[in-house]
């Protein structure tokens, strides 16, 4: 990839050639309205007479304006000059720096004067940091009556319309302005006409473009209704013929599918009005571009190396829809778009030809590093470099859930069986929790298996007691220990001794769902636990949606509170830690505002809770996306290590989901954050649900990728940067 900062002078002496007209984004033309498009395209030209004379909008706020500047690209290999305006950022003129570019596409009949409306959006977005300072190039597209469809057109008199975007003016820009020339910097956008585009030039140019803009699309499965103006203007022509069902059919969205390079991850954002003209006929209600649009997004989210969003907007086939879904479309487009390389998933990936998961990392006295991996989603394997290896599993469905070093040296870790793990449950058919302890040589000490024979249990963390002995948590669905079940699931502790003998069980829930997810021993020789609620705890009070809580109990398993955290989104703790001192400090997310206002979507949240039970200070942390905290450590000078994943932008995105480390101070300020990643997921799989573990020192991080290329979900173990100290 180019790096930043080329030299000024090179760029100075590119824009003297291109020989642009500057102006300053200070005036503000009206979003256009038109009737309903007659079938396919566009409600051509008005946009041309609302933006007539303008080069920008007014500003929202206190937003640094952006200038507009307009140009020439050269005939060149279309043997055709494109006219171009080009939206630079504020600070353009006084940086190094070099930017990101999005291309974007007008609709039939219009110009590019269409787009030039968004400047103002373009300035406040930036402002606000939902998308990073880039430029943005709006080119005419005069050829065939304004209904060329962005094809290279093999209608007689027909232009290479394709050729000249994608190709010429593609490099003019890249020569004229400090653009980052790499396919992971570009995306190209357009509404209805140019929606096609878009969609076109995404797929069909995957070296040039990373990612598309899809506005109310001008696409239809197999062909066209008959009325409709792709059809005509001989986009799609051949010969004297204005219209062709060959060519139609090559050089639509269905036929780029198959030979799309999956090393070339593509992200779609595709916007639809829920006003859009009907067709008349019944049998052409399948072509109302909301109805193509949904099968659009359906159809490509099920390709591989293809990454898709799809929003529906109140609203018909107008600047109503298309300038929300262009302010959201381009913040979520951001976190797919990147000027430098993305830091890449620490240490080294592993896996099978199936779907792997991450159990859990651990070091022992000696120094060996100790990964658990459930291979196949479902055959835990715990192995260290020292080069022994043991399968913990049955020939059902197993999983491990954590890792973790005990007083002695030891391994134990527990999780789920519907097997029989430890020999005592022949017949078994349901899911029942484990606990086991493993020797620093691989050899497996015991493993204790448990729950209700009639109902499914899970184990989700351990944690090693200070005999010798393990306390396991997770849920149960019926009745463990004697405990009448208070709801759907009910919040499961147990404890194991060093022998595994099952020396005691807790149950406790409401009328709802009830998990523990997480437990940690804390400073006070207190045993916390904590997890996720879909009503209320007992002693605890229901906010809405889903809550997150934390109790605590003595060593023998008596109850001394517990609290409800939660708002009337979802709320939810996913690992626990201890504190120095006193308490334990719990991580995972909320949809809510539990800390400081919401960033946007689900934010990352931790918070730390007194050994009475209070909440001594709370942090919430996110983008605009989707953001949750999966794992965390304390170190014994109070630094926090929190694990998660994000699809939004913290860093410089890989693309798809990434992993997210973040460093908190003592009292919770956040210090840093580092963003890390493949193209694909990392950190959580395709349901969000969190597969990230840290070492008890911090030092070691393991996780799920889908990017490790050996099967579908593969396995990164490695270490972390030190956090820096302040």
């Amino acid at each position: 990839m180019v790096a930043w900062n080329r030299a000024t002078t090179l760029a100075a002496a590119s824009l003297l050639v291109a020989a642009v007209h500057v102006a300053t984004s200070d005036s503000s033309p009206e979003p256009r309205t038109n009737a309903a498009d007659q079938a396919a395209a566009e409600p051509e030209a008005q946009a041309d007479q609302a933006a007539a004379g303008a080069t920008g909008a007014a500003v929202a706020g206190d937003a640094a304006r952006g200038t507009v500047v307009t140009g020439t690209a050269p005939a060149a290999a279309a043997g055709v000059p494109v006219d171009y305006a080009a939206y630079l950022p504020a600070g353009y003129d006084d940086s190094g720096d070099e930017y990101a570019t999005v291309y974007l596409l007008h609709g039939r009949g219009d110009t590019m004067a269409a787009w030039q409306q968004v400047t103002a959006d373009l300035d406040q977005l930036i402002a606000d940091g939902d998308v990073p300072p880039l430029i943005a190039v709006m080119p005419d597209a005069p050829w065939s009556d304004r209904g060329n469809w962005y094809v290279d057109s093999r209608h007689t008199g027909g232009t290479a319309v394709e050729t000249a975007l994608t190709g010429d003016l593609v490099a003019h820009v890249d020569a004229t302005f400090r653009t980052v020339a790499d396919r992971d910097a570009r995306a190209v956008g357009g509404y209805s006409m140019g929606g096609y585009g878009a969609l076109r030039y995404a797929l069909a140019h995957q070296d040039v473009f990373a990612a598309g803009l899809v506005l109310s699309p001008a696409v239809y499965v197999p062909l066209p209704p008959a009325d409709s103006s792709a059809r005509e203007f001989g986009g799609f022509g051949l010969g004297d013929a204005g219209f062709d069902d060959d060519v139609y059919t090559e050089l639509n969205y269905p036929a780029l599918l198959d030979g799309l390079d999956r090393e070339l991850p593509t992200h779609l954002y595709i916007a639809v009005g829920d006003d859009e003209w009907a067709n008349p006929a019944p049998e052409d209600a399948q072509h109302d571009i909301d109805f193509e649009s949904a099968r659009l997004y359906n159809t490509v989210r099920r390709v591989g190396g293809v990454t898709a969003e799809l929003r529906i907007l109140d609203g018909g086939h107008d600047w109503d829809v298309w300038r929300p879904a262009f302010r959201d479309g381009l913040t979520d487009l951001a976190g797919h778009l990147r000027t430098t390389d993305p830091l890449p998933l620490p240490g080294d990936i592993t896996g099978t030809d199936g779907d792997d998961r991450a159990g859990g990392v651990a070091v022992t006295p000696d120094g060996a590093t100790v990964t658990a991996v459930n291979e196949g989603g479902a055959d835990p394997v715990i192995g260290s470099d020292d080069g022994w290896t043991l399968r913990l599993g049955t020939p059902a469905a197993d999983r491990v859930h954590g890792l973790h070093t005990g007083p002695g040296g030891d391994l134990y870790t527990a999780g789920h069986t519907r097997g029989d793990l430890d020999g005592q449950h022949p017949g078994n058919a349901r899911d029942d929790a484990f606990g086991a302890r493993v020797t620093t040589g691989g050899d497996l000490a015991w493993v204790t298996q448990f729950g209700d024979p009639a109902a499914a249990d899970r184990a989700y963390a351990s944690v090693p007691a200070p005999d010798g002995g393990l306390y396991v948590a997770g849920y149960t669905s019926g009745s463990v220990g004697g405990t009448a079940n208070a709801g759907d699931k009910d919040a499961l502790l147990a404890r194991l001794g060093a022998d595994g003998e099952l020396l005691w069980t807790r149950q406790l829930g409401g009328a709802g769902e009830d998990k523990a997810l997480a437990v940690t021993i804390g400073a006070d020789r207190r045993v916390y636990v904590a997890g996720v609620t879909s009503q209320a705890m007992p002693g605890g009070t229901a906010h809405g949606g889903l809550d997150a809580w934390v109790a605590r109990f003595t060593a023998d398993g008596k109850q001394d509170w517990l609290s409800q955290f939660g708002t009337t989104e979802s709320d939810q703790f996913t690992a626990l830690a201890p504190l120095p001192t006193q308490g334990v400090v719990a991580v995972g997310h909320t949809g809510g505002v539990l800390g400081a206002a919401s960033a946007g979507g689900n934010d990352q949240l931790a918070v730390a809770v007194t050994s009475a039970g209070r909440a001594r200070w709370i942090t919430q942390d996110g983008t605009g996306g989707d953001d949750r905290a999966a794992a965390v450590q304390v170190a014994a000078d109070g630094t926090i290590t929190v694990a998660g994943h994000t699809d939004g932008r913290v860093g410089v995105s890989a693309g798809g989901v990434d992993v997210v480390v973040s460093t908190l101070g003592s009292r919770g300020q956040v210090r840093e954050r580092t963003q890390f990643g493949t193209p694909a997921r990392d950190g959580a799989d395709e349901w969000d649900e969190s597969n990230l573990y840290l070492s008890a020192d911090g030092a070691l991080l393991t996780g799920l990728t889908f990017g490790g290329g050996r099967g579908l979900g593969d396995v990164f173990t490695g270490p972390l940067a030190a956090p820096s100290s302040g």
